[in-house]
C-alpha cells in the first residue's frame, strides 16, 4: 500500500522488501527468507554492530520545515531505557499498549524498545478510535497518551457525570464525589493535608465513586500514567489527581530519544515537564532556549552535515527550539516554541500554546484550537472541531448531521464554543483573550495538512492554508 509513496520519496535504499507482496524489482518476504538461507551470516552480522552504529530512522513531523532524519543509534536508546526504567519502574510482564504511530519515537521507546529492554507485554492496537474498548480489556499497568486522548476521557466522564438521564442521587454522589476529591488535590498542591472528616469524606467517595471510574476507563491498575508529545492542560492534570490518576508529563523530542523530563511518581508538579532523567544535562540559553546534553542525543540528521552542526551549540548542546525555565528543584517548565511565541503590534510576548490549551479545557467539541496573533492588535482562533464530540452536540437538537460544514454551523455547536470561549477569556490576561473566531467546517485529521500524527499543529502551512479566513477576522467580516 505504501510502495508508491516510497518510490516518490527516492530514499536511498539498497533493498525493499514487500512483505505483503511481490511487485517486480522489489524482494518479497519469501526472496529474503531464500536470501538469508544461503549468504547471510547472522552470527558474525549481530556481532559487527557497534554501539554508535544506527539503530533506526525518525523522521521530524514538519513543523518547522522539511523532515528531517534523526539518526537514534544503539547506544542511545539503551540509554533512554535504562534511564526511563529509573523514574518510572518497568517489569518482566508490566502491560502497555502501542497505539501511537510507530513511527514515532516516543512509541517506539515506551512500548517497544522497553519491551525488549525489561520483557514488558505489549498490546498493539490496529485501529486508535477502539483505544477505550481496548484499554478496559488489556488493563494496562504503564499508559501514554497524547493530551487530546486525556482531554477525551476527561469530557466523557464529565458528560456522563452531570447526563440529565441520571437520578438525582447519582448525579449528586458523583459530583460530590469528584468534588471532595479535587479539594484533595488543592490541598497537596498547597502542600497540606485535608483536615481528619474531610479525609474520611475523600475515602468514602473513592470507594464508591471514584474507583469505579477508573475500572470503567481501564486504568485501575495504572501503576504510571503518563502524557507527551504536546503540552497538556493543567485543568486536565488535576482532574485526572482527583480521580486517582497521576499524570506524569513528559518532555522530549525524536533528537533525544522522546522522554527528555519527566515528572517523577509521586512526585508531580502541575504546570512543569518534570526533571531531567539520569544522564541528561540541562541549561538554558541567553534567551531562555533549553539546551540538553546527555546519551540520548542523537548521532545528527541523515545526511545533513550543515543542518547538524545547526542543531548544536558551544559543541554537544543541542539546541531544543523551545523557550523555558527551570526552577531551584530543578523542574522545567516549557514556555513556548522559540519560533511561535506570539509579539502583538504593541511588543507584548504570549504563548500560544497557553492560550490554545485554556481554550480547549472549556471547549469539548474542539478537536483543535490555534490562535493567531503574531504581529497583530488582538488574537484570532481557528476552531477544528472533534467529529464525535460535535456530532453528539448536534443530536441535542434532534438532528443527526455528519456533515462538518453542517455541524459547523449548528446552533448547538455554536453556542457551546461560544460558551466556550467566554469562560476561556475569563480565564486569560485582557491581552492574551481571542477577540474573534471561526468554527471551521471541515475536520482535520492527524497526520494531515494541519496536523502532525501526534496532533501537533502545522501552525506555518495552517496560516497559509486559512490565510483568506485569517484576513476575513481581521477586517471585522466574521466578528
Amino acid at each position: 500500500a505504501f510502495l508508491d509513496v516510497i518510490e516518490a520519496a527516492k530514499l536511498r535504499i539498497d533493498d525493499i522488501v514487500c512483505i505483503d507482496g511481490a511487485p517486480d524489482g522489489y524482494l518479497s518476504l519469501g526472496d529474503l527468507v531464500a536470501q538469508t538461507r544461503t549468504d547471510f551470516d547472522f552470527e558474525s552480522t549481530w556481532r559487527s554492530v557497534r554501539p554508535d552504529d544506527v539503530c533506526t530512522l525518525i523522521y521530524t513531523s514538519g513543523t518547522t520545515g522539511n523532515p528531517k532524519g534523526v539518526e537514534i543509534t544503539h547506544a542511545n536508546l539503551i540509554a533512554e531505557c535504562q534511564a526511563y526504567s529509573q523514574v518510572v519502574e518497568a517489569h518482566f510482564g508490566d502491560r502497555v499498549m502501542s497505539y501511537l504511530p510507530s513511527a514515532h519515537i516516543a512509541d517506539r521507546v515506551s512500548a517497544h524498545y522497553v519491551q525488549l529492554s525489561h520483557g514488558v507485554q505489549t498490546t498493539d492496537i490496529a485501529d486508535a478510535t477502539k483505544l477505550a474498548e481496548a484499554l478496559v480489556e488489556v488493563r494496562p499497568s504503564a499508559f501514554l497518551a497524547v493530551p487530546r486522548v486525556w482531554d477525551k476521557m476527561r469530557f466523557k466522564i464529565e458528560a456522563a457525570m452531570t447526563d440529565p438521564s441520571l437520578s438525582p442521587i447519582k448525579r449528586r454522589l458523583g459530583l460530590g464525589a469528584l468534588a471532595i476529591a479535587r479539594q484533595r488535590v488543592a490541598a497537596h498542591e498547597a502542600g497540606r493535608r485535608l483536615q481528619p472528616h474531610q479525609e474520611l469524606l475523600w475515602k468514602q467517595a473513592d470507594t464508591r465513586v471514584l474507583s469505579k471510574v477508573r475500572k470503567s476507563l481501564g486504568l485501575d491498575r495504572v501503576q504510571v500514567a503518563l502524557s507527551g508529545a504536546a503540552a497538556i492542560s493543567p485543568d486536565t492534570l488535576r482532574f485526572f489527581a482527583a480521580l486517582g490518576i497521576e499524570i506524569c508529563e513528559v518532555w522530549g523530542m525524536s533528537e533525544t530519544c522522546a522522554g527528555t523530563t519527566i515528572n517523577p511518581p509521586g512526585a508531580v508538579r502541575i504546570g512543569t515537564v518534570g526533571k531531567p532523567v539520569p544522564g541528561v544535562e540541562l541549561k538554558l540559553a541567553d534567551d531562555g532556549e533549553l539546551l540538553v546534553r546527555g546519551p540520548m542525543v542523537m548521532r545528527g540528521y541523515r545526511n545533513e552535515p550543515d543542518r547538524t552542526a545547526e542543531a548544536f551549540r558551544d559543541g554537544d548542546w543541542l539546541a531544543t527550539g523551545d523557550i523555558a525555565a527551570i526552577d531551584r528543584a530543578g523542574y522545567v517548565t516549557i514556555v513556548d516554541r522559540k519560533k511561535e511565541i506570539i509579539i502583538n503590534v504593541a511588543g507584548k510576548n504570549m504563548s500560544p500554546t497557553n492560550i490554545e490549551n485554556t481554550l480547549k479545557s472549556e471547549l469539548p467539541v474542539a478537536f483543535s484550537v490555534v490562535v493567531i496573533g503574531d504581529g497583530r492588535p488582538y488574537n484570532v482562533a481557528l476552531i477544528a472541531l472533534d467529529p464525535d464530540a460535535a456530532s453528539q452536540a448536534t443530536a441535542v437538537t434532534g438532528r443527526t448531521a455528519t456533515d462538518p460544514a453542517e455541524i459547523a454551523t449548528d446552533p448547538a455547536v455554536q453556542a457551546i464554543v461560544a460558551a466556550g470561549i467566554k469562560a476561556g477569556n475569563a480565564r486569560l490576561s485582557r491581552v492574551e483573550q481571542v477577540k474573534v473566531y471561526e468554527v471551521l467546517p471541515v475536520f482535520w485529521a492527524p497526520g494531515g495538512d494541519e496536523l502532525t500524527p501526534t496532533l501537533k499543529l502545522r501552525r506555518r502551512p495552517i496560516e497559509l492554508k486559512y490565510a483568506e479566513l485569517i484576513e476575513s477576522l481581521y477586517a471585522g467580516a466574521r466578528a
